[in-house]
């Protein structure tokens, strides 16, 4: 059985010409990418966009990594970074998530992922839910702190911010997201009864 290549590996495999290891490092890493991506842009055409971007601006930047920290953080702060440009250039509005043309976006998005009355009522649904409809910092680092299984030093790294100041912003946004999960989980038990 052959062993699987580390991220460390396949880069220097690509930085000695080997395009295709760039692939097997995209597929690796293009879901969560992805999944940071959409926290953001709340569109998944949107987020293939800030994805499919950050991967190639990370593959004109390889040469640049300097393994100080692992390459997913590295990554991860250029899916910010570009996220956070692709915004601005759309001038979307990221204020408060409680108005009705993000739930409507939501909805869209549940009906986007085709998903059946079973899967709607799993746990990862509503907490997938809930998560979209926080501010995009506090998603961002919801998502990277759990899904990704970032320490708060690296998220600090990937949004720019102070370890003490993502470790408040993590508190906060874990309440916001239980009182965002009681609020639906609420509403579901209404609508069963």
């Amino acid at each position: 059985m052959q062993k699987e290549l580390t991220d460390i590996e396949l880069i220097e495999l690509v930085l000695a010409g080997n395009q295709s290891a760039y692939a097997d490092l995209v597929k690796r890493h293009q879901r969560y990418a992805f999944t940071l991506a959409l926290r953001f842009t709340k569109s998944r055409e949107d987020a293939e966009e800030v994805a499919q971007d950050s991967f190639v601006k990370a593959y004109k930047s390889l040469s640049a990594f300097q393994q100080q920290s692992k390459f997913t953080t590295w990554l991860y702060s250029i899916v910010y970074t570009t996220a956070m440009n692709f915004l601005r250039k759309k001038k979307l509005k990221t204020d408060s998530m409680d108005d009705d043309a993000v739930f409507t976006q939501v909805n869209l998005l549940a009906s986007d992922l085709k998903l059946d009355s079973t899967e709607q009522k799993s746990r990862s649904y509503y907490v997938n839910l809930a998560i979209s409809q926080l501010l995009p910092d506090d998603a961002t680092i919801i998502t990277l702190f759990y899904q990704g299984e970032q320490s708060l030093e690296e998220i600090a790294q990937v949004v720019g911010m102070e370890t003490n100041t993502v470790k408040v912003k993590l508190h906060r946004a874990r309440h916001r997201l239980k009182e965002k999960l009681e609020g639906l989980l609420k509403q579901e038990v209404r609508e069963l009864l």
